[in-house]
Order: C-alpha cells, then sequence, then structure tokens
C-alpha cells in the first residue's frame, strides 16, 4: 500500500527535531500505513490528525514536548479491535523507533509510559501523561455531529459483538466517564471541551438506554 507522507511530513520532523533525532528514513511510511489499516473506523488517520492538532494547540503545557508529541504518534500505532495489548505493542514500537534513532534510556522510558497512560485504567501520575490523555480524549468534547460520527464509528470497530452487549457495555464506559469529577485535568482542555463532553456522553448514554 503506497502511502502519501508529504502532508503529514513537517509535524513529523518537528518531532523528532524537539528530541534532537532522527527516525528511520521508511518509519514515517509504516506508521501512516499502520494508521490506515482497514479495521481502523475511529482510531485511524484522522484521529492521530486531531490528536497532532491538539499536540500543537496545547504543547506550551508539556514538560516534555517532543516526547508527548512522539506519544501522540504512535498512541495507537497498533490496534486491534478484539486484542488487549494494543498499547504495550504501540509503546513498544515507539521503544523501537528510538532505539534506532538514537534514543534510549529515560526518554524511551518516558514515552512508553505515556502511551501506556492511554489505556485510561489508572489516574495520569506526571502532568505530561495527563496531557496526552486529554489529547487523546478530546474528541469527546467535540461538536455534538463530530462525537455522533465518533461513537458510530466506535461502533463499527466492535462491529462482532452483539448489539445487546454492546450497548450494555457501552453504556458502562460512558457512565465511568461521566462519573468521574472532572473528564479533562488539564485547565485549556477543562475548559474547552468538559461541558461539551457531558452533553455528548449523557445524549449517548440516554440514546443507550442506560
Amino acid at each position: 500500500m503506497m502511502i502519501e507522507t508529504d502532508g503529514w511530513l513537517p509535524p513529523w520532523q518537528q518531532t523528532w527535531a524537539l528530541l534532537d533525532a532522527e527516525p528511520a528514513a521508511s518509519e514515517l511510511g509504516a506508521v501512516l500505513a499502520a494508521w490506515s489499516e482497514p479495521q481502523r473506523h475511529y482510531h485511524d488517520l484522522r484521529h492521530l490528525r486531531d490528536c497532532l492538532n491538539r499536540w500543537s494547540a496545547w504543547q506550551h503545557q508539556a514538560k516534555h514536548p517532543g516526547e508527548v508529541a512522539l506519544a501522540v504518534w504512535y498512541h495507537d500505532a497498533v490496534y486491534l479491535p478484539q486484542a488487549t495489548d494494543n498499547e504495550r505493542q504501540s509503546a513498544d514500537w515507539a521503544v523501537r523507533a528510538m532505539a534506532e534513532a538514537g534514543l534510549g534510556g529515560p526518554v524511551a522510558e518516558r514515552v512508553h509510559t505515556l502511551i501506556m497512560a492511554t489505556c485510561h485504567d489508572a489516574p495520569a501520575a506526571t502532568p505530561d501523561a495527563r496531557l496526552l490523555i486529554d489529547i487523546d480524549l478530546a474528541v469527546l468534547g467535540a461538536p455534538a455531529p463530530r462525537f455522533a460520527a465518533y461513537d458510530a464509528d466506535v461502533r463499527q470497530e466492535y462491529a462482532w459483538v452483539p448489539e445487546a452487549l454492546y450497548r450494555r457495555k457501552r453504556a458502562e464506559v460512558l457512565q465511568h466517564f461521566l462519573q468521574r469529577p472532572r473528564l479533562y485535568v488539564t485547565e485549556a482542555a477543562f475548559n474547552e471541551l468538559e461541558a461539551q463532553a457531558r452533553r455528548n456522553l449523557a445524549a449517548a448514554l440516554a440514546a443507550l438506554g442506560g
């Protein structure tokens, strides 16, 4: 599969420049090819672009902007809807790419930890992890039509799940988000997205009968 990389090259180069490193020449094509796989309906190049745009707007909040940017590029680089280790596989890929570029040690460890934070199974431990999670979840606070498209795309990714089971499990996920004191931890994300996200989630939950 031929992947057009030109439009993606500036942010890719910026990311690695922030880390004072240069990746393998074939790496961008491999990353974009992974994000373009046919099983993806939400976790695709559109999600990657949205996350990169959020990072661009919010990068001033990062302690290590290059590491957060790299985590954005790789956080869903491996995505199989029926798998349970996508984040770990993605994090391991990022570490391999960094090693090929001459980066390791604490930098690689932090990037790996950032990507693992997108499992959303525990509170983020660092400001950079909190920023990455807010970036990853920004779609929850999108305008209602975009949120509806996201919700439908997620259903497509889980098309093999029977409708009744999906509705029950999806309602549990949405309810979990709504029960948080704050959906977004960083001030920029909270101020911009929190209210709309709660409206979106409540409407989606109601549609599921939750």
